[in-house]
This record gives structure tokens, C-alpha cells and sequence, in this order.
């Protein structure tokens, strides 16, 4: 069967699958003070970067309609696997529901449609686009892509460390003691996701010390690796992305390590510098 995976633009796709045709990103708005960014192939992070920098306001985000992703569907795929952020971060899972029930009731059941939450974001988007692809590959049924690709994600770890929590702060996803205190004692917070739900697991003084910390605990939590995929996103320094790879293929071995630059969407929230890694 022919397949395609979509997802919102926050499954930052590496360079050598933007052209796949198995492949398909909705974009998110992006909104800077007056500015409005439409997060797809034409997004230029560095000027963006520099737009966030030189504007007081908040970067904020505005997920794709339902309609988007309803005239996504309308392709030559007959099965159809859709990734949204954590719905605990955007309406973008809730629209994809929309837009898959539109869909139906216009068109019928033409197609396979499933919609995935992913718990996460970023690099755990990707991770779960490509254990997609994998199952796609090895000739199983709907029925069980949905259901491998639904456990791998219940087993997927996301962590990350920013230089700064002020982003995630402004737009409510942390309490702003907990960034104020990052803020000025230079405390870098070890974060992950629990289910979609954004938490601290540690801290260290320090971003290079955070770092470190993120990767034992990745680690620690990941188990035998040996058959995991290492997805590394990051925000404007590929070369912080391949120290944390280095050190993590020191202590653990993957099946495959896959190192991406983040799009609009995870560029708004993990800041200049920024880095995510899920296994």
C-alpha cells in the first residue's frame, strides 16, 4: 500500500527526507509582535532568530487548521499516519482529529487515516515518523503500523536542555519561578517530557554540565539502546548536537543516530542554541 506520513511542522524532518514523498509537514503560524511567519519550506531560521531579537514581544505559535489537514489527506496514499506535538502543547492533534473526521464524512472511508499524538516534539516527532517508515517497510497491516508506532512512542524518551526557559515561560508552559531562578543563578534545568507534559528532572550550574547530566539520565532511563534510534534536534549549533551525540555513543550503542535542525516551531521554543534528544 502506498503511505505517507504527515506531520505538523514541529517533526523537524532532516535535510535528505524534505523531498521524500512519503513525507509531508502542515505548517504552524509563527507570529513576532507584528510579524507573521508561515513555518514551512521557506522558514529561514537565522532570520528569524534575528526577528525574535530585535522584537520585545514573545514569539508565539498558532497551530494549522483542520482544513489543512483534511486537503492533506486528499493524496494518492491510501494509508495515512498523522503526527502532531503533544496536545498538551497545541490544538494541532485536535485539529488533525477534525480534519480526519471532515474528511470521512465528505469522502467516506477511502482511506486509512490515523492521527498520533505524539507526547512530544521535534526530535520525538521525527523519531516516531521514522519507526513509521520502518514498520511501513517491513509489510505489516494498518492496523499494526498504528500499533507498534503507538507503543514505540509510549517507550520513547524526549529530553532537552535550553539556553533559556523564558520562551516556554511567556507562553505558559512553566511556571515562572522556575525560569526566573534558571534565569539568574545560571542553573540549567534537565528537562523531559512525562506523556506530553513538560517537567525537570535535574538541574546543573551551567549549560555544558546540563548537557552531561541530560545524557546519563537519558541513559540511565533508556536501557538497552542497542536496537534504539538516537534522534538529536538542534536549534542553531549543530556542533552542540554532535558533542551530546559523541557522549552518548561513548557510554551506549544505537541502531541508527539521526541529528536534525529544528524548523520554526521547535525553533520558537528551544531558543537559539537549544538541543533535544529522544531515544
Amino acid at each position: 500500500m502506498e503511505y505517507r506520513i504527515i506531520g505538523d511542522s514541529c517533526l523537524d524532518l532532516p535535510a535528505e527526507l524534505k523531498g521524500d514523498p512519503h513525507f509531508r509537514t502542515i505548517p504552524l503560524t509563527l507570529q513576532v509582535g507584528e510579524t507573521e511567519v508561515i513555518d514551512d519550506a521557506a522558514f529561514d531560521q537565522a532570520s528569524f532568530l534575528r526577528l525574535v531579537k530585535e522584537t520585545d514581544a514573545c514569539p508565539k505559535t498558532a497551530c494549522p487548521s483542520p482544513e489543512s489537514f483534511k486537503e492533506a489527506f486528499d493524496c494518492d496514499a491510501d494509508w495515512i499516519f498523522v503526527i502532531t506535538l503533544s496536545s498538551h502543547l497545541s490544538g494541532s492533534y485536535n485539529s488533525a482529529v477534525l480534519g480526519k473526521r471532515i474528511f470521512e464524512e465528505e469522502r467516506g472511508q477511502e482511506k486509512r487515516i490515523a492521527v498520533i499524538d505524539s507526547e512530544s516534539a521535534s526530535a520525538g516527532e521525527l523519531n516516531i515518523a521514522l519507526r513509521i517508515q520502518d514498520l511501513c517497510g517491513q509489510g505489516l497491516s494498518f492496523d499494526e503500523v498504528v500499533k507498534q508506532a503507538e507503543e514505540y512512542r509510549d517507550h520513547l524518551g524526549t529530553y532537552f536542555v535550553l539556553e533559556s526557559l523564558d520562551y516556554l515561560r511567556k507562553n505558559g508552559r512553566l511556571t515562572g519561578l522556575k525560569a526566573f531562578i534558571a534565569t539568574t543563578l545560571n542553573i540549567k534545568p534537565v528537562m523531559a517530557s512525562d506523556h506530553g507534559v513538560i517537567v525537570k528532572l535535574d538541574q546543573e550550574r551551567g549549560l555544558n554540565k546540563a548537557l552531561s547530566r541530560m545524557a546519563k539520565i537519558a541513559l540511565e532511563r533508556g536501557g538497552d539502546t542497542s536496537a534504539k534510534r538516537l534522534v538529536i534536534a538542534h536549534c542553531n549549533n549543530r556542533a552542540r548536537a554532535e558533542r551530546v551525540r559523541d557522549e552518548l555513543l561513548a557510554n551506549a550503542s544505537f541502531r541508527d543516530v539521526v541529528i536534525t535542525d529544528t524548523a520554526g516551531v521547535a525553533t520558537v521554543y528551544a531558543g537559539d542554541g537549544g538541543i533535544i534528544v529522544t531515544l
